[in-house]
């Protein structure tokens, strides 16, 4: 789902930005010396490679966020998830990620309704969102989304597997 979502978004973004050949940024002043360097190819970014960009920098700041773990039935935030919960603020609040948005994905194990379920992932979710914003991530960057019991880590029948279930994952996208 997450891999869909990434991919629209990014067909969005070609969509949107036109069909011209060499889309160029500038970064930095024209003065002589940029234009030189210009003409070499230093200082401007083609579209391409701004997409290629962020699409590396989403999956390495994904790779490297920390998924956070529940208690059976509960959504309020462990003592040892506090430093997932800060190292992954750090992470997003990196200046490279200023510009990208952090969904925040509340699941849970199969126990109880689909409703229950939906709710529990929704406060699992808008627990993480509150630390993360806690922690200096701005309250506006973070959204939050529940997959209820339908987005499972693991399948087994065991307390091991369930307790993988009982979590809240983050996606970052692009503003």
């Amino acid at each position: 789902m997450s891999k869909k979502l990434l991919f629209g978004a990014i067909a969005a973004l070609f969509l949107l930005s036109g069909c011209s050949d060499k889309a160029t940024v500038d970064v930095g002043t024209q003065d002589a010396d940029s234009k030189a360097s210009s003409a070499t190819g230093t200082s401007t970014v083609t579209s391409g490679d701004t997409n290629e960009l962020s699409s590396s920098l989403i999956e390495r700041l994904e790779r490297n966020a920390k998924s956070i773990y529940f208690d059976f039935d509960q959504f309020d935030i462990s003592a040892s998830s506090q430093s997932a919960i800060s190292d992954n603020a750090k992470l997003f609040n990196l200046v490279e990620a200023a510009n990208l948005n952090v969904k925040v994905e509340g699941n849970c194990d199969e126990w109880g309704t689909d409703e229950y379920n939906f709710a529990l992932g929704l406060k699992r979710a808008k627990a993480v969102k509150d630390a993360l914003i806690a922690q200096g991530v701005k309250a506006d960057r973070v959204t939050i989304v529940s997959y209820g019991e339908s987005n499972p880590a693991c399948t087994q029948a065991s307390k091991e597997c369930w307790g993988q279930n009982r979590r809240a994952d983050f996606k970052l996208l692009i503003q």
